[in-house]
């Protein structure tokens, strides 16, 4: 029966419970401990589940059978009406945690079958931490009745009711686990209704025992859920999809604050009163409006949350600009005058003026907050504005009496002076706070202490300040932190201070002045105001202000990039960059490996004292640096040497499955197993190689040296000892292997060998033999063994050799000749007679059989140890190999903590969500071509050409013949090594599939005995012998074996109970959210899931099963499923029913959130679609895990940040510049966040959460629409607001894939930079900015929205200087400043300041620090280089563009969405539509607007009539103009292509005029198009209305200025000129409508008619330009300057239009307005075409942006031009 159509267990009564042997589970069959499973023989299993039997004499319930199966969660769901699965899902839960929990305990506890009290202590305090310190925040007694002093047995039992308690309820609460403290409340009740159970009270209604309030088959779900979940649905409705302002509804957080006051019991009451207002979702009448913070959209948020930044940096630009106009050189010397001292005091009135301001914003922002149950809320708004507007006066009347008191008295005499002291006594007065706070941040300790305490005299010093808060107290770090980020931000202050006063203040004071004293300035147009002036010093100033307040973002970058460096220089990263440096190391490898990777026994009394962690720094200063003997020498027989061999070729061969190696590369890199009683290790091939040939030449040059000289010169290199006395040791046995044992050769070869032996024994090789003879025995070695590794062998041949070697060695060895007869003495030649027929070792030679592949294995290995001559240094060819050996190796040798035994490490669960994403390439999708003939199975060929020879390579390993095979026997596999390249579910679960596979192995390490790791290597090479070709063999078929990449060769070592110990510390969970609905449509997605769970035990997968009930009704529930290897089918392990659809928030983290029940450990790690693991790395998870255990700062953590490898880099040189700049982020930005800043938030996907404290505060994400749209990041801020702690490690990484095509990575930037946008609106910042110390703050803003906003600020600026040049030039302040002042500083200090405007190499400084400590300096600057030569700083200026459009219009607007990107591979061309319409109106439109700008400016101003000036002025605005425009088509496959830019044209004014119907898509129509680019304006509210249409004014600017300066205006400068002008744009409107009006009458019909009002119109232009020419001083130039006048106008025209579209909707206007804006479009269509259109047209042009686009794969040899022009040779199809 398919799972679908089971009736849902909610109609089966709890009490029916099936049979427990036959019921699936999970991952331990709890049910039934008799069971045959390997973790079921842990004692710790049997103790936690014998616990949870231990019922006793607790009375029993009411209405359910009860028997004597039934344990303590079965007691409480029957109690309080739990679902059964719910109760199911607990039970294994917490057993398995107790257990893990148990196994940890060092020593162990005296009766190991019985659950230890303290592990329940520790769990049950870490679970109810949250509920507990609720409970005192609130001032409410908590309900877990245990004294924490005295211990009694009964406790025991109790504790574990309350722990079982409160992860029922978090397991069936579904989106109610995004409001922790609703679960708070819920738990207080339900645990009191226990206690009142466990207490025997007797109900005074009935005289009965008491009863709880709820119970009943699914009662929980449905009385306490529902009714919440109920109101938090309806609330979503109110948002009308996210698009109603915030403050209109509650969201998720408005929820959860409810909880934080008292009300919350007045109101709610329990069993949950649903008449509240609490649950009244309109607006009408009594409800509960936003609690806590009302997000209200405006740019005055960004002052609001960080205000003391703001404050700050107002107030030195005041006091600098005063301290400045004096003009002394350094500002001490100004400082020196009283008039100054006193003139700087105005900053009081300032800061106050900011105070009252800030009240003002609070009052205006919150007011929705203050009602009738929270009044003070109101008063305190009110008192503030009054306090604040009270101390505006007072600074006012004081600094006042000052002056008054100088004038009075004529100099500064002792009566001012005492009023100056006056004012200063005032001042200190109004900073008593500030000071208050400066002492609490000095002692960080006290002020944690006192947010912490919930005593009441503190909440009321307090409340004057801040707003009480249940998150956000005692954020305080301890005092070293705090000094050294204190540190870094008072040093990037000073630097940018001097930089401000020095090069920014002090140039501008003497051209502002000279400015000001100009009084006949000649104006060229109407003056409205005298005394502009000013306003033209105001426009000089603006872009320097914009800068000053924008650029300590650039001085946070440069430091921080050198305080990363040091800190990643300190950590020991990139000591090992490459496969030279790992050759110098390789020795201590292994010791490292042991060191780290292996468990050490160690007395619990030594862990983690002083004296432990003093020998582990010695260990390892040993190991990094090789001093001491005991890392010297490994030799072959030490069990060290074998589990490291076991180790590194697991990894070797994890490498040869992904088919990044190949297999000759593997015999070049295993360490072989010792079988041919070689007496050293044996080092890889890669190392010994060239080591014999060099000691050879040594032997010949030191031929007269003494033994002990030459061996001590010879051992000098460790290498080059184990390479002569392997070759030594292998050759013998070769020797012995091909002679028939008891022939007479046999013996000569034996005897011959003991008389060496015994020459060396006694120091007298030299002596005995001839060292010249030494390189003809190599030469004929060499050509034995070519002859043996030969496919079909010439065994005459063979003699030949042999007999040539024999004489060799006989006649040129020993130095003493000897005769036949002596040889035949000393058993060195045959005794048979002379004239015998059979010669020398003709007869005597057996070859082992083909098969033998060990063997043979070793003769090619002996065959590279005596020929090689290079050093190797290209082993592994493939650059993704070569990266991980060397990051892995560079690993083991940094700082991390010791691995425990497998058994003792923590417990972890992987957790994905997957929604529609690719699972598998599908034949189709691998065969298809696009319009240009790729396929992506050949565009993969291509890009990883390499890895394509090194697959085929071992498919025909694995039996396949003929090559179209691939597409026949093998195509699951090629479609797995397709999908294994792209960003596909497949890729993510194998790299996750190599925990389980680590944890395997390791486990199987820790346990095996010496005798195991003794002996395994022999059953390694014995499988191999017995394997043949199979010889990375394995049981299972070929085909099972492809995905799972099944069990490696140490698998066949395993005793069993490695599977069991590897399945109770790790599952992996993927949250396929629609997996039901696929199965149900049989969509090959869902058969493409269910294989991976076939092929992988430890893979779970949970999704949302919708059930239909009646008509229109479903029920939902979470379902849990795997893969029973028995059944051989998927078995449904729990169902849980939901109180409704899962999605009311943002899709993932409701998906994350449903699936979180059924991860199990201490540890989740959240890992995204788009991300792979390695191995190598997954062996150090469980070292990564016991960071756990350490304090760093003042707490343990909580989040563990995991460094990522973007992996898409190579696919194009722009997939390069992402992930460089990503890299950049994620390693050096993150490691400067986490130290020393203290402000790593959570950014993206391999952190790992602590589980059970998120579990207990919200989850690992926030789900509210649209405000968190970035969820990942609220994960890390309501850490960091809760008390957590986010650290970064660098030892350990995983993969991660990026957008690799311009528009998917605008999509990206547009998500992140609206998901910011939406962040500066959000409580969580806020709370941020204010509760934490100045410093941090400093860093939280620079990093997260100041990043953004500081974007903004940098095009705002270039904004803000072309518009104000464009002022000074038309208005003719340029020309008059000219003529009376030749000295030009005024421009020359604006020139200082535009170089600042170049970002590119400031936001680049972090890319090359990260990358010259990583990868050495001079290819850091030559990747750099690179870089700039493919154009990527077009890339960076255009992606700041698209940054700043959304971040800006989100704050203003709203808007945010979540874009989904697709993660294709790009190689196809986007067409110009698709370009104009993602990218006209971030980019295009703005462009052209500044592009008009600097052509007007380069017209009309005296200035720029200097090329040299406008060059200088202008460059880099030009550069953004050309960027913006450009890009899109630089980086785009064939954007330059002369063909395709003809059909692309074709295509747009298809688009363009395409009327379409109702259903017309955006991609069809452009008007569809241009509705939906306005949605941003429907949802807006009133302010951002009139902000957009006090910005769209601006263009009405071009005309004003313009027509004064068309010939026909004749120098007036009256006001009349102006509107005149008007006329022209009214005439061009009528001569609009009548076209319009004539073509709708007569166009169709009588056609004549309409020609006609157009030639009568012609006609009517014609003459009316003739008169203008004749009788005015209208030129014809005057006909093109003024289209720069008047088109701007129309375009201001059309934006405010559209801001009133509501209003002009149903009127004749709109339709005008529609058709105007598309001949707009059209034309801007056009001009962004026409460059693209020439420089298609120009030859050579298109295959040079083919390079620039495609280098990296370019300089490797590949046919990346065939893939663009799909001009691919036909035999590759």
């Amino acid at each position: 029966m398919n799972p679908r159509q089971r009736p849902p267990p909610a109609q089966t009564p709890s009490n029916r419970i099936p049979d427990s042997s036959e019921e699936p589970y999970n991952i331990i069959p709890i049910h039934n401990l008799l069971a045959d499973h390997p973790s079921l023989r842990y004692p710790e299993v049997r103790a936690a589940a014998a616990a949870l039997r231990a019922v006793g004499d607790l009375r029993k319930p009411p209405f359910t059978p009860w028997n004597d199966r039934m344990d303590l969660l079965d007691w409480l769901g029957s109690f309080f009406g739990f679902q059964r699965h719910n109760v199911r899902n607990q039970r294994e839960h917490l057993v398995l945690h107790l257990a893990n929990a148990q196994m940890r305990l060092t020593p162990p506890p005296d009766n190991i079958d019985a659950l230890d009290p303290g592990v329940l202590r520790r769990f049950r305090r870490k679970l109810l931490k949250n509920y507990t310190s609720w409970c005192s925040f609130l001032g409410r007694k908590s309900n877990v009745w245990i004294s924490e002093s005295s211990r009694r047995d009964s406790d025991h039992r109790r504790e574990l009711l309350y722990v079982s308690l409160y992860l029922l309820i978090w397991g069936e609460s579904a989106n109610l686990r995004f409001v922790p403290e609703c679960i708070c409340y819920i738990f207080h009740h339900m645990a009191m209704e226990l206690n009142r159970i466990l207490e025997d009270y007797i109900d005074e209604n009935t005289g009965r025992p008491v009863q709880p309030s709820i119970s009943g088959d699914n009662a929980f779900l449905n009385r306490v859920v529902k009714p919440i979940y109920e109101t938090i649905r309806k609330e979503v409705d109110n948002s009308k999809n996210g698009t109603a302002p915030h403050s209109a509804w509650r969201n998720y957080d408005d929820i959860n604050e409810y909880f934080w006051s008292r009300r919350c019991f007045d109101k709610l009451k329990w069993p949950i009163d649903v008449g509240s207002s609490f649950f009244v979702t309109t607006r009408k009448g009594k409800h509960v409006g936003k609690t806590g913070f009302v997000e209200q959209r405006s740019f005055w948020n960004l002052f609001r949350s960080f205000d003391k930044l703001w404050i700050l940096l107002i107030l030195f630009l005041q006091a600098a600009i005063i301290v400045a106009w004096e003009q002394k050189k350094y500002p001490w010397q100004a400082l020196e005058r009283r008039e100054v001292q006193v003139r700087v005091l105005t900053v009081f009135l300032t800061w106050s003026g900011l105070r009252f301001l800030q009240s003002l914003l609070d009052a205006g922002m919150q007011y929705s907050l203050i009602s009738r149950e929270t009044p003070w809320l109101g008063v305190r708004m009110v008192l503030k504005s009054v306090v604040a507007a009270g101390w505006i006066i007072v600074f006012g009347v004081f600094y006042g009496r000052i002056w008054q008191q100088k004038n009075q008295d004529g100099n500064w005499s002792s009566a001012a002076n005492k009023r100056v002291v006056n004012f200063l006594e005032v001042a200190l007065v109004f900073i008593m706070p500030e000071l208050l706070a400066l002492a609490l941040f000095i002692l960080p300790w006290i002020r944690n202490f006192i947010e912490n305490t919930n005593w009441r005299i503190f909440y009321l010093l307090s409340w004057w300040f801040q707003s009480r808060t249940f998150v956000a107290r005692g954020l305080r770090e301890g005092l070293v932190d705090n000094i050294k980020y204190t540190l870094f931000w008072i040093v990037v202050l000073a630097t940018k201070f001097c930089f401000t006063y020095f090069l920014q203040i002090k140039p501008m004071i003497a051209p502002t002045k000279s400015l000001l004293r100009e009084k006949d300035v000649q104006y060229e147009w109407h003056e409205f105001f005298s005394n502009s002036n000013r306003f033209a010093v105001g426009l000089l100033w603006l872009p320097v202000v914009l800068i000053y307040l924008m650029d300590l973002q650039i001085w946070y970058s440069i430091y921080s990039s050198f305080v990363g460096a040091a800190v990643g220089l300190f950590a020991h990263l990139g000591e090992i960059r490459n496969m030279q440096q790992l050759r110098l190391r390789f020795q201590f490898f292994a010791s490292a490996i042991q060191f780290n990777l292996m468990p050490e026994e160690q007395l619990l009394s030594t862990r983690g004292n002083f004296k432990s962690k003093l020998n582990d720094a010695i260990h390892r200063l040993k190991l990094r640096y090789g001093f001491g003997r005991p890392f010297k020498k490994l030799e072959s027989n030490h069990i060290e040497a074998n589990k490291f061999a076991l180790i590194w070729n697991e990894i070797i061969l994890t490498f040869r499955e992904e088919d990044i190696i190949s297999d000759s590369e593997v015999e070049l890199l295993e360490l072989p197993p010792n079988t041919w009683n070689v007496r050293v290790i044996r080092w890889p091939c890669l190392l010994l190689c060239n080591e014999l040939l060099l000691a050879l030449s040594q032997a010949k040059e030191l031929v007269d040296a003494p033994d002990k000289w030459l061996w001590y010169k010879i051992c000098k290199n460790e290498y080059r000892r184990c390479a002569i006395i392997e070759a030594y040791d292998s050759v013998r046995h070769v020797l012995l292997s091909i002679l028939k044992p008891n022939s007479e050769e046999h013996s000569i070869i034996i005897v011959l060998f003991q008389e060496i032996d015994q020459s060396i024994q006694i120091e007298k090789f030299t002596k005995t033999f001839k060292m010249t003879g030494l390189p003809r025995i190599h030469a004929k070695l060499i050509t034995l063994l070519d002859l043996l590794i030969k496919p079909n062998k010439d065994m005459n041949k063979v003699v030949n050799v042999l007999q040539a070697l024999y004489e060799v060695v006989t006649r040129d060895f020993y130095k003493d000749n000897r005769s036949i007869e002596q040889l035949r003495e000393d058993g060195l030649a045959s005794r048979r007679p002379a004239s015998s027929e059979v010669l020398l070792f003709q007869n005597a030679i057996e070859l082992p059989k083909d098969s033998n592949e060990t063997f043979y294995r070793q003769v090619r290995r002996l065959h590279t140890i005596l020929t090689s001559r290079d050093s190797m240094h290209n082993v592994p060819i493939n650059l993704e190999a070569r990266r991980r050996i060397a990051f892995f190796s560079n690993s083991l040798f940094m700082n991390m903590p010791h691995a425990p035994q497998v058994e003792k490490m923590m417990a972890f669960s992987v957790l994905t969500p997957y929604y529609n994403e690719e699972v598998l390439y599908s034949k189709e999708q691998l065969r298809t071509e696009n319009e240009d003939g790729i396929s992506i199975l050949y565009y993969l060929q291509t890009i990883y050409e390499d890895e394509w020879k090194n697959f085929l390579e071992r498919m025909r390993r694995e039996g396949m013949v003929k090559d179209d095979e691939i597409w026949t026997e093998k195509l699951r596999d090629l479609r797995l090594w397709a999908s294994y390249r792209g960003q596909t579910l497949s890729r993510t679960v194998r790299g996750m599939m190599y925990y389980y596979r680590a944890l395997k192995m390791l486990a199987f390490l820790d346990s095996a005995s010496e005798m195991d790791i003794r002996e395994a290597p022999m059953e390694l090479a014995a499988i191999g012998r017995d394997g043949g070709m199979e010889r990375f063999g394995s049981e299972r078929s070929p085909s099972t074996r492809s995905l799972s990449r099944a069990d490696s060769s140490v698998s066949s070592l395993f005793k069993g109970h490695e599977y069991g110990t590897a399945l109770m510390k790790y599952t992996y969970v993927v949250a396929c959210q629609i997996y039901g609905a696929q199965k149900a449509k049989k969509d090959p997605h869902a058969e493409e899931i269910l294989y991976l769970m076939k092929n992988n035990d430890a893979l779970r997968v949970a999704y949302v099963d919708e059930v239909p009930t009646g008509r229109d009704e479903k029920e939902y529930f979470s379902v849990l499923v795997k893969y029973d290897q028995q059944l051989e089918k998927e078995v449904e392990v729990y169902r849980i029913k939901l109180p409704g659809p899962l999605k009311l928030g943002e899709g993932k983290p409701e998906n994350q959130n449903h699936a979180l029940i059924f991860t199990r450990g201490d540890a989740v790690q959240t890992i995204d679609m788009n991300q792979d693991n390695y191995f190598e790395e997954a062996l150090k998870m469980r070292n990564l895990l016991e960071e756990y255990r350490y304090y760093y700062g003042i707490r343990k953590p909580t989040i563990l940040g995991v460094r990522e490898n973007i992996f898409t880099g190579s696919v194009s040189s722009l997939a390069w510049f992402m992930s460089a700049q990503e890299t950049s982020f994620v390693t050096l930005g993150q490691r400067v966040l986490a130290n020393p800043l203290k402000i790593r938030m959570h950014y993206g996907h391999p952190d790992v959460f602590d589980r059970f404290w998120f579990l207990s505060r919200g989850g690992i994400s926030k789900a509210s629409r649209v405000i968190n749209i970035s969820e990942d990041i609220f994960a890390g801020f309501n850490c960091t607001l809760r008390g957590g702690n986010v650290t970064h490690h660098e030892y350990i990484q995983v993969g991660k894939g990026r957008d690799v095509g311009l528009n998917q990575i605008s999509m990206f930037e547009a998500k992140v930079a609206s998901g910011n946008g939406e962040q500066v609106l959000s409580r969580d910042v806020y709370r941020l900015g204010h509760r934490l110390d100045f410093f941090r703050m400093l860093s939280f803003f620079y990093t997260t929205v100041g990043f953004f906003f500081n974007t903004q600020m940098v095009i705002l600026t270039v904004y803000a200087f072309l518009w104000g040049r464009l002022y000074l030039a038309l208005s003719g302040v340029e020309a008059s400043a000219l003529a009376n002042n030749n000295n030009n500083t005024a421009l020359g200090t604006i020139l200082n300041q535009q170089f600042i405007i170049q970002l590119g190499i400031f936001t680049a400084l972090p890319m090359i620090v990260e990358n010259s400590l990583e990868h050495g300096f001079l290819g850091a600057i030559w990747d750099f280089i690179t870089m700039q030569l493919q154009l990527s700083s077009v890339f960076y200026t255009f992606s700041m563009g698209t940054r700043a459009h959304y971040f800006g219009r989100t704050i203003l607007h709203g808007g945010a969405k979540y874009r989904a990107t697709g993660r294709g591979f790009v190689v196809q061309h986007k067409s110009f539509a698709e370009n104009y319409r993602l990218y006209a109106r971030s980019h295009f439109v703005k462009a052209i607007e500044l592009g008009v700008i600097l052509i007007v400016y380069a017209s009309y101003s005296p200035v720029a009539k200097r090329t040299f000036v406008y060059i200088a002025l202008t460059i880099s605005s030009w550069f953004l103009v050309v960027s913006w425009i450009l890009a899109p088509f630089v980086f785009n496959p064939s954007g330059f292509d002369w063909l395709k830019t003809v059909y692309d044209f074709d295509d747009f004014m298809n688009w363009i005029w395409y009327r379409g119907g109702v259903f017309a898509k955006a991609e069809q129509s452009w008007e569809q198009w241009w509705y939906e680019e306005q949605d941003h304006l429907r949802t807006t509210g009133l302010w951002g209305k009139i902000l957009e249409i006090i910005l769209d004014l601006r263009f009405f600017f071009f005309q004003y200025g313009i027509v004064y300066q068309l010939d026909i205006a004749a120098g007036s400068k009256s006001i009349a000129v102006y509107l005149l002008s008007w006329i022209y744009v009214v005439v061009a409107v009528a001569i609009y409508i009548i076209i319009a009006y004539a073509r709708d009458k007569y166009a169709a019909r009588d056609h004549i008619y309409y020609r006609l009002v157009q030639f009568l119109l012609v006609i009517l232009a014609i003459l009316l330009i003739i008169a203008l020419l004749e009788f005015t001083q209208f030129t014809f130039v005057d006909t093109f300057t003024s289209l720069l006048a008047f088109i701007p106008t129309g375009w201001g025209f059309i934006l405010i239009a559209q801001v009133l579209h509501p209003l002009l909707e149903k009127t004749k206007i709109w339709e005008i307005v529609i058709s105007v804006a598309r001949l707009y479009d059209i034309m801007f269509g056009i001009i962004v075409l026409a460059p693209v259109a020439l420089l298609s047209w120009m030859p050579g042009f298109q295959s040079m942006q083919t390079r620039i686009l495609f280098n990296e794969a370019f300089s490797r040899g590949l046919r990346i031009f065939q893939i663009v022009t799909g001009k691919k040779p036909k035999s590759e199809t």
